[in-house]
């Protein structure tokens, strides 16, 4: 089998570090550079649209959401992490590019409601192909089997580190 760069960091520390025990960075450091980049990959995709991944992933939430492909921007917010300024820049910037617009929520007139435009939806649909794309490429590199049994144990994974609590501090 190959080895690659994380290879040679994991056997740096086993040389220096006799009693480290650094193969966890055999995992998360191939997670985090595989995640790098294809998210670059997919960032340079998005830019054909005139879009960033933070915009794009609005996008795909609004999407996803199913018609009227309209929600709150607590909803937003909540459903990818950011804050309400964060929320808003990307708002702004999505909105001048006649990509979503803001209403009066009609429930509840003191609260907005962030819909799609028809631009919104062609564009989202459009740039996740295309972004699908770029990480159908690196799949193709295994297997069908191999590609669902490596969704299995992701998500095994995730499920681990989301039960997990937070350390207290660094160290």
């Amino acid at each position: 089998m190959a080895t690659d760069d994380v290879d040679l960091i994991v056997e740096q520390w086993r040389r220096e570090r006799a009693g480290m025990r650094p193969e966890p960075m055999a995992v998360f450091g191939r997670i985090y550079r595989l995640a790098r980049l294809v998210g670059d990959r997919q960032e340079k995709v998005y830019a054909g649209w005139g879009i960033g991944r933070g915009e794009f992933d609005v996008l795909a939430a609004l999407r996803r959401s199913g018609p009227p492909y309209t929600l709150a921007p607590k909803a937003l917010t909540a459903s990818l992490m950011l804050t309400s300024g964060g929320m808003t820049g990307r708002l702004d910037r999505l909105e001048r590019a006649g990509l979503v617009r803001r209403a009066p929520d009609p429930a509840d007139r003191r609260a907005l409601r962030v819909s799609l435009t028809d631009e919104g939806r062609r564009v989202v649909e459009e740039s996740a192909e295309a972004g699908l794309e770029v990480q159908r490429r690196i799949l193709d590199a295994l297997p069908p089997a191999d590609r669902d049994r490596l969704a299995d144990l992701l998500r095994d994974l995730l499920a681990a580190a989301e039960a997990e609590p937070p350390p207290d501090r660094a160290g």
